[in-house]
C-alpha cells in the first residue's frame, strides 16, 4: 500500500509538474501572442500614419494649385478689362503729332501700363512672321501672299495677351496663303 502511496505522489508530482510546464507554456504562447498582436497593431497605425501624411500632402499641392490658379483667373480678368486703355493708347503712341512732348508723354504712360503688366505675368503673343497657331491667334482674314510661306501671318489687327500659357485675348490676325 505504501508503494501505491508512493506511485500516487510520483504520478502526483509529475501531473503537478506538467500542469506547471503547461502553464508556462500557455503563458509564453500568450507573451508571443500579445507581441504578435501588439506589432500587428503597431504595423497598422504605421500604415494608416502614411496614408494620412501622403493625404495631407496631396491636399497642401491641389489646394495650392487651385489657388494659382484663381489667381491667375483673377489677374485673367482685371488685365481683361484694361486692354482696351492699352490698345488705345498703343493708337495713340503711333498716330502722327506734330507736339513730341505729348507724344514722348503717351509713349510713357504706355510704358508703364505695359511694365505694369509684366509685372504680373503677362506677356504679349507674338504673331507677325510666326506661323498660325489656333491656340493663340485668331484668324480675320487671309491673303495670297508668295512671299511668305504657309500659314505665317501677315498682319496683326490687335495684339493677343496670355499669363504664362493661359491665353487672355487671342491675337486677330491675317494669314497668308
Amino acid at each position: 500500500m505504501k508503494e501505491n502511496e508512493e506511485e500516487i505522489k510520483k504520478d502526483s508530482e509529475e501531473m503537478n509538474k506538467n500542469e506547471i510546464k503547461n502553464d508556462n507554456n500557455n503563458e509564453d504562447l500568450k507573451e508571443n501572442n500579445n507581441e504578435e498582436n501588439l506589432k500587428q497593431q503597431l504595423d497598422e497605425m504605421t500604415d494608416r500614419y502614411k496614408r494620412l501624411m501622403a493625404e495631407f500632402d496631396n491636399f497642401k499641392k491641389r489646394n495650392s494649385k487651385e489657388r494659382e490658379n484663381l489667381y491667375q483667373s483673377l489677374i485673367g480678368d482685371i488685365v481683361t478689362s484694361i486692354l482696351p486703355a492699352v490698345d488705345n493708347l498703343e493708337k495713340a503712341v503711333n498716330t502722327p503729332t506734330e507736339d513730341v512732348n505729348y507724344k514722348q508723354g503717351v509713349e510713357m504712360v504706355h510704358k508703364q501700363l505695359l511694365d505694369a503688366l509684366a509685372n504680373f505675368g503677362v506677356e504679349e503673343i507674338k504673331s507677325v512672321g510666326e506661323t498660325f497657331n489656333p491656340e493663340y491667334h485668331e484668324a480675320v482674314s487671309s491673303v495670297q501672299d508668295d512671299t511668305l510661306g504657309e500659314k505665317v501671318i501677315k498682319e496683326e489687327f490687335r495684339k493677343g495677351y496670355k499669363i504664362k500659357e493661359k491665353v487672355i485675348r487671342h491675337s486677330m490676325v491675317v494669314v497668308a496663303n
